[in-house]
């Protein structure tokens, strides 16, 4: 590929977001529909099964991004402002989260194997402020690498990434609340679902 230093950086940031996010996103959006197959299967092997899927997809992606990445808007100094405050923004969050995230957690082993790996309900931290704060450092990235990418299929991923993790956020409510019960209720009513709040008032 031929071209600046930054327009390589664009187009490589474009490719790593279509390699991963896609996957990492659907990983999800198939573990919770079929949680109970996949709780037969067990967590070694669906996370094998996933794996290799995940892999094939990224694979694909390599082998078509040509047609894929056919359409970008230039290098635009003005988006990289917000690229920047929001990649960091995503970090800080992303640290704040790892302290009360295990990587058990993080790869769903306790919804692929409850009586074998509890996990109590996360309320401290960055979820005393909202209940996903996971998934939101997820799109703040994501909307991030399409700001300084500024391909069309970036921004066909965030758009993407918006419908999947609302989706994949409402089955993980429905479990959290068949696990939690009132408890998780109560949560729900003190703290809103994705975006803090910045007045005092009812949940969303």
């Amino acid at each position: 590929m031929q071209g600046s230093a930054m327009d390589q950086a664009r187009y490589y940031t474009a490719l790593l977001l279509l390699m991963t996010a896609p996957g990492g996103m659907m990983y999800w959006f198939s573990i919770h529909p079929f949680i109970g197959f996949w709780r037969k299967i067990g967590p070694p092997g669906t996370l094998a099964i996933h794996l290799f899927f995940l892999t094939v997809l990224a694979g694909l992606v390599v082998l078509v991004r040509k047609p894929l990445l056919a359409v970008q808007f230039g290098s635009e100094p003005w988006l990289m402002v917000p690229a920047v405050l929001l990649f960091a923004l995503s970090i800080v969050l992303r640290i704040q989260v790892s302290r009360h995230l295990t990587r058990k957690i993080l790869m769903g082993i306790p919804e692929l194997a409850p009586d074998r790996n509890p996990s109590p309900l996360l309320t401290k931290g960055p979820f005393a402020r909202v209940r996903n704060p996971r998934y939101l450092q997820v799109i703040l990235a994501i909307l991030a690498g399409a700001l300084f990418s500024n391909y069309l299929a970036s921004y066909a991923v965030f758009v993407a990434g918006i419908v999947i993790l609302r989706s994949v956020i409402w089955m993980e409510e429905k479990e959290l609340r068949a696990r939690f019960g009132k408890s998780y209720d109560e949560y729900c009513a003190r703290v809103p679902r994705l975006l803090p709040r910045l007045y005092s008032g009812e949940s969303e």
